[in-house]
């Protein structure tokens, strides 16, 4: 069973972080078109309708693929999670029947005049259009989070014959960590989606393709980002304290503490010997974790010895992957600085390095929503629903791990065919530039 626990759990990890990588493109995207559709109704300035058509091609192509990835996940749960799927029913599948209902059809919809309606509706219809697919998408993050924030910090029902039954619809949607989390997930989209509109405007300056449009665009992706950085960073201390407070066991790992006290360090890199309990070769900052964790110096942070070794998520990649997201905020950091810096003195479309690391740059949003995946779901391992449902008793009881092992493979070789074809395609549509007007 530890192999088909494994394999299952590898399979859907696979699964659903190929899927995120493309709402965590088009949940930005949806609204920054709305915002362009907007400005370009309300001014008149065709840089802001040649804008909204350039990446309108691209949400349409990321909108089709993510919604062909997302038909699988159903099907993962039925087949490897199928006790999951029993258990928690009462609650999950109510949420996510609110989230096709209320979320999916209204995007999906409008989409349809957003894409062909251009010239077939009124210019006050087509941007009602785009604002109708843009809450559509923040509706199923609504509703996608509430569920995945649910099965973090459980609220609102009881448990009757082994499942979880609702006792209060509006405990478990705003149960404790949904608020935290859906701000921080919803500023990480957004903020990949501004580094990649930074990036491909950044490619089209390098080369002098659409440069007016171009220009408009990088500056909206600062402007996004110079709000959206520092308050990602609040954000993240207000997420932290709440997971601290409901999941001492994932602050202990993010942060690889083993004895609970005060003081306790920062560690910005350590190997980590789980089989010691220990860190070794750790590179740290005596009594930073405390502060940003207690916000004092002298706050006691509970360490990973306080639980037992079978109720501890696995420390190193929750470490690492924490780490990793924190280094991509840093990259985003330091390039809204530069390019608001080079925007100041008038040069930001004639800095051949700035706009090369730009371009460079594009992966940073992905690797951090990645990373930040990683650490929220292996964090809260070994529980599949926290402190109440284990993922060992989550996992359906007759597979085969012959069976897992065959279909992760299939898996790996259709997403990387599909996905790769996928990203070229995206890729071809960046460089065109600018569509010409029909």
């Amino acid at each position: 069973m530890a192999d088909v626990l494994l394999l299952s759990r590898l399979q859907f990890a696979f699964v659903i972080a190929f899927h995120f990588l493309l709402p965590a493109l088009t949940i930005g995207l949806a609204s920054y078109i709305a915002v362009l559709e907007g400005m370009a109704l309300v001014t008149g300035d065709g840089r802001y309708q040649d804008a909204s058509r350039f990446w309108l091609r691209i949400f349409a192509v990321s909108f089709a693929m993510g919604v062909v990835s997302g038909i699988v996940l159903p099907f993962q749960i039925g087949m490897n999670w199928s006790r999951y799927a029993a258990a928690t029913a009462g609650v999950i599948a109510p949420l996510m029947a609110y989230e096709s209902l209320m979320a999916f059809f209204l995007e999906a919809a409008f989409l349809g005049v957003l894409l062909f309606g251009r010239h077939l509706v009124p210019r006050w219809a087509h941007f009602g259009a785009a604002l109708a697919v843009a809450a559509g998408t923040l509706l199923s993050t609504f509703w996608i989070l509430a569920a995945n924030s649910w099965m973090q910090t459980p609220a609102g029902f009881r448990i009757v014959d082994g499942r979880f039954v609702p006792a209060d619809w509006l405990a478990i949607v705003f149960n404790p960590s949904f608020p935290y989390r859906f701000m921080h997930t919803v500023t990480a989209v957004y903020l990949t989606t501004a580094f990649t509109v930074i990036g491909v405007a950044a490619w089209l300056l390098r080369r002098g393709r659409d440069v007016g449009v171009a220009r408009l665009m990088i500056l909206n992706g600062l402007g996004l980002a110079a709000i959206l950085v520092p308050l990602q960073a609040v954000l993240g201390d207000l997420h932290g304290l709440n997971t601290r407070e409901h999941q001492p066991q994932k602050i202990a790992a993010i942060e690889a503490l083993w004895e609970t006290g005060p003081r306790q360090p920062a560690h910005l890199f350590a190997l980590i010997d789980e089989a010691g309990e220990t860190n070794r070769a750790a590179v740290s900052i005596p009594g930073l974790a405390s502060l940003y964790l207690t916000h004092s110096f002298d706050g006691i942070v509970t360490g990973l010895k306080d639980f037992a070794p079978g109720d501890r998520p696995p420390v190193a990649p929750v470490f690492y992957a924490f780490r990793l997201m924190v280094a991509a905020w840093t990259v985003m950091l330091v390039l809204t600085l530069w390019g608001g810096l080079l925007a100041l003195r008038g040069r930001l479309a004639r800095s051949p390095a700035f706009l090369r690391a730009a371009t460079w740059a594009i992966p940073v949003g992905y690797v951090a929503v990645t990373a930040g995946w990683i650490t929220t779901e292996v964090g809260r391992q070994p529980f599949v629903v926290y402190g109440h449902l284990r993922t060992a008793d989550a996992v359906s009881p007759t597979l085969a791990s012959g069976d897992v092992a065959a279909s992760l493979a299939l898996f790996t070789l259709v997403y990387a065919i599909v996905f790769g074809a996928g990203l070229v395609y995206l890729v071809r549509l960046a460089r065109r530039g600018i569509p010409a007007t029909p």
